[in-house]
């Protein structure tokens, strides 16, 4: 029963985490074109939240699933909010072409 427990916590956050990723992937697939003011967030997002740790770097140095796996990540590792996140995450889709 204790081992039960244990893993609990583990097999919460893998489930959130595939929700996440199903999720994102299926409204990217959904649209190919950004909401302008979903872009505009997303670009003060990125540059606001993104730019406390790390230089910046041009969009168009990742791919959209590359930007999607480190949107992800510094989800949780930063806390940032979801909407957030996903405006961010559409704003360097967008600017990847």
């Amino acid at each position: 029963m204790k081992q039960k427990r244990e893993i609990l916590p583990f097999v919460l956050v893998a489930a959130l985490v595939g929700a996440m990723g199903f999720s994102a992937a299926t409204s990217a697939a959904g649209k190919d074109k950004p909401d302008p003011k979903q872009f505009a967030r997303g670009a003060k997002a990125w540059a606001k939240t993104c730019a406390r740790c790390h230089n910046m770097k041009a969009a168009r140095d990742n791919t959209d699933e590359e930007w999607h796996v480190d949107v992800t990540h510094m989800r949780v590792r930063a806390n940032i909010p979801g909407d957030m996140a996903r405006d961010i995450e559409a704003f360097l889709r967008a600017s990847n072409k």
